[in-house]
């Protein structure tokens, strides 16, 4: 069975277009990945755990459901906390544990300054987000960090990814579920998803 899914929808193609356009403003690309965060969002948390619930309509008691699995979304930052606020929208009480990394240009490896795991609340699942999933790095990191605290299903969603990252990942983890809005070419010869859209942080974040 895949645990690789790319989504495949009119409306993530034409928001991918806007975030790859290199003449996009700071304010188009905020509204772009908001609205691909939305959509991965929704096709992550489509299998959460729920219970049957009796629900009382205008007209008569009716069987419904209600989520039960206690889930926490893992933004790498920085980039990562563009998309959390679609989860906590469709999750208010969702638990948003933070992993701070930052990539060393010369080796294009992570280099970890921010995890306080150790006093997270306890949840049966993790959400690692994260714009780009490039080398793949940042998401083992991320993974181990989790594991490392007792939380072992786990998924990453991203907007962009390339294969050698997924292959890296799962080679590494293949319990670990990944989805992406769009699984691009390759990395090129400094290790940058190609065709890609550039720094999703600063683009996002307006430090360009």
């Amino acid at each position: 069975m895949s645990r690789v899914f790319e989504l495949d929808h009119v409306i993530v193609k034409h928001y991918l277009g806007i975030l790859r356009n290199r003449d996009t403003d700071t304010a188009q690309f905020r509204e772009a990945l908001d609205n691909l965060g939305l959509f991965l969002a929704i096709e992550m948390t489509k299998g959460l755990a729920t219970y049957p619930i009796a629900v009382e309509t205008p007209l008569m008691t009716t069987r419904s459901e209600e989520i039960r699995e206690r889930i926490a979304i893992v933004p790498v930052l920085r980039a990562g906390l563009a998309l959390v606020d679609p989860f906590r929208k469709l999750l208010p009480d969702v638990s948003v544990l933070h992993l701070g990394m930052y990539r060393d240009e010369e080796t294009a490896k992570p280099v970890a300054y921010y995890n306080k795991l150790e006093s997270a609340p306890v949840v049966d699942s993790a959400i690692i987000v994260d714009p780009m999933l490039a080398t793949g790095g940042s998401a083992i990191s991320a993974v181990a960090a989790l594991k490392s605290v007792g939380i072992e299903r786990i998924s990453v969603g991203c907007v962009i990814a390339a294969p050698e990252g997924i292959k890296t990942l799962n080679q590494k983890y293949d319990d670990v579920t990944v989805t992406a809005c769009s699984i691009d070419d390759g990395l090129n010869d400094m290790n940058y998803i190609v065709p890609g859209l550039g720094d999703a942080g600063d683009r996002y974040f307006g430090t360009v």
